[in-house]
């Protein structure tokens, strides 16, 4: 790679690719079970879906980021998050472990850092290669809007393996009439019902947008509370603590340390020993896939 051209790094969200490969199959029954009888359908729904985001943004280095467990730091700031989650379906749960091992096995970079989620892990990579990278995110979470800059794009999975929702910083922009960062400051006003935390009571999206549009942030409303009808005023007042901790919870946290250097996010080829482990190891389903892709 020749110095002026810049690396093109694909991050992808490991649980929002898994989860979203076994809902697409459990929901017609269909698991894929090992011959120990293990579930294998989110595993293999994941490296597909991987498999053919590389193909298609045909970057030049990759690296997978996960959630480590259920509780992080955003948990000693607020007992309520994510408490509204189910539990994993049973069929899942072997498979968060195997998703992993599988990944390492396939020779993608992975990464998972106890106490954060792999939203904090993907923004601490876009602070880092900030200006020194192209950026492709691969995700189904619209929080991660808040991390689109020049040079950073967002494909959200819409259907089946290869259908996307691109996001540039110029789209957001140009929809949403703020920055990306002040999506952090709408987010602590309409909280988020996914991740258990509720914002401010009878504020919604728009409301919250119109906010933002106008006073820039949470701390310029609070700042002009006296401008706002009594009724607004009065929703924001006595949710004040909430809103505080919304904002909070919102924002992704961008400082850990990912000063890894570029070569460790080569792909790996998928040479013969990869696909022998596969085989022996009963994904099958994968190394046909990974052949189709390879022939195309």
């Amino acid at each position: 790679m020749d110095h002026q051209e810049k690396p093109h790094i694909l991050l992808i969200d490991g649980m929002a690719l898994l989860f979203r490969s076994f809902f697409a199959t459990s929901a017609m029954g269909h698991y894929f079970p090992n011959a120990e009888g293990t579930p294998t359908n989110g595993v293999q729904g994941f490296v597909r879906h991987t498999m053919t985001a590389t193909s298609l943004f045909k970057p030049s280095h990759m690296a997978v980021c996960w959630d480590m467990s259920s509780h992080t730091f955003r948990n000693e700031l607020f007992d309520g998050y994510k408490a509204n989650r189910p539990e994993p379906a049973p069929e899942l749960v072997p498979q968060f472990d195997m998703t992993r091992s599988v990944s390492e096995l396939i020779g993608w970079k992975n990464y998972g850092i106890q106490g954060m989620e792999a939203d904090d892990l993907i923004g601490s990579m876009v602070a880092t290669w900030d200006g020194k990278a192209d950026i492709t995110i691969v995700t189904g979470d619209k929080d991660l809007l808040q991390l689109l800059r020049p040079g950073v794009r967002i494909a959200f999975m819409k259907k089946g393996y290869n259908v996307y929702d691109i996001y540039t910083y110029e789209r957001f922009v140009e929809e949403y009439d703020i920055s990306p960062k002040q999506f952090i400051d709408v987010k602590a006003f309409t909280g988020d019902t996914s991740d258990g935390y509720p914002g401010v009571k009878g504020i919604g999206p728009k409301t919250a947008l119109k906010l933002i549009k106008e006073y820039g942030s949470v701390e310029g409303v609070i700042e002009s509370l006296h401008e706002l009808t009594p009724a607004m005023r009065k929703k924001i007042e006595e949710d004040m603590e909430m809103l505080l901790l919304s904002r909070k919870l919102a924002e992704i946290h961008c400082e850990l340390e990912m000063d890894d250097s570029v070569e460790e996010f080569t792909i790996p080829m998928f040479d013969e020993d990869v696909r022998k482990s596969m085989e022996q190891k009963g994904y099958s389903m994968i190394v046909r896939h990974a052949d189709s892709l390879l022939n195309k």
